[in-house]
Formats: C-alpha cells, structure tokens, sequence
C-alpha cells in the first residue's frame, strides 16, 4: 500500500493527464475531469459538462487571456507569463498533480485551439513536477 507520502514523490505518468473540449462527451475512462477555464463555456450544461471540479482559480488571468488570444506567435511568451501565475497558486498545482498520481485525470477547456490553450500549458506543468512553493512548506 502506498502512503501518501510516496504518492507524493511517485512519478506521474504522461497518460495520467489527458485534455479535452469540453464540447466532447465525457468518458468513463476520463477519471477526474477538471475545468481549467476562467469563464463557464457558453452553451454547455453543467449536467453535460460533466464536471467534477471547476478550478477557476488557476487559469490564465483575464489580463493575459486577452493579451494572449490564442495567437500561435505569442504562445511561448504566454507559457512563460502563464508559468509565473500558476507558480501563485501552488497549491492547486499540487492538488493537480496528486490527482494524476492517484489515477487519470482529464483537464477540461474550451478553447477551439487544441494545441495554443492553457489546458496544454498546464499539462506541461503538470508532467514538469517541479516543486512548488506550497509542496516545499
């Protein structure tokens, strides 16, 4: 049996995080779905969202949202700027990532983009496992 200490440190698994519209059906094999988004999609439910989490909190800031615009030219600058605000919400990355240890985990976005959205770069994050501020407390 693994202590959660262990599951701490236990690598995660790149499989253990998928990405998904929101506009897709929800699957069995989704395991914790997570919405990533600032805003609520427009048009969807929550009964078909099918959410079990709505983390608001550690999408991109309206400010950069904007700025950013799912222009291709601007995603590296947006990574970087993205990086910066979720490393101020560490707990939530951590919570992430413990939830990718225990088992699948599919982030929930919006965006038409699928490779430019925040959703990819939080995938990043997760799979990085890089300590934050919050897991070195």
């Amino acid at each position: 049996m693994r202590t959660s200490i262990g599951l701490m440190k236990a690598k995660i698994q790149a499989g253990n995080v998928k990405l998904k519209r929101v506009y897709e059906p929800a699957a069995a094999d989704d395991g914790a779905r997570i919405l990533v988004d600032r805003l609520w999609p427009r048009g969807v439910s929550k009964e078909r969202a099918a959410i079990d989490r709505w983390m608001k909190e550690i999408a991109p800031s309206t400010e950069l949202r904007q700025w950013f615009g799912h222009d291709p030219v601007r995603w590296q600058e947006f990574r970087r700027r993205y990086a910066q605000e979720v490393r101020q919400h560490g707990e939530l990355l951590d919570q992430l990532r413990s939830l990718a240890r225990q088992g699948q985990l599919t982030l929930v976005y919006a965006a038409r983009d699928e490779e430019h959205n925040d959703a990819v770069a939080l995938r990043h994050m997760i799979l990085a496992d890089e300590p934050t501020q919050a897991s070195r407390q």
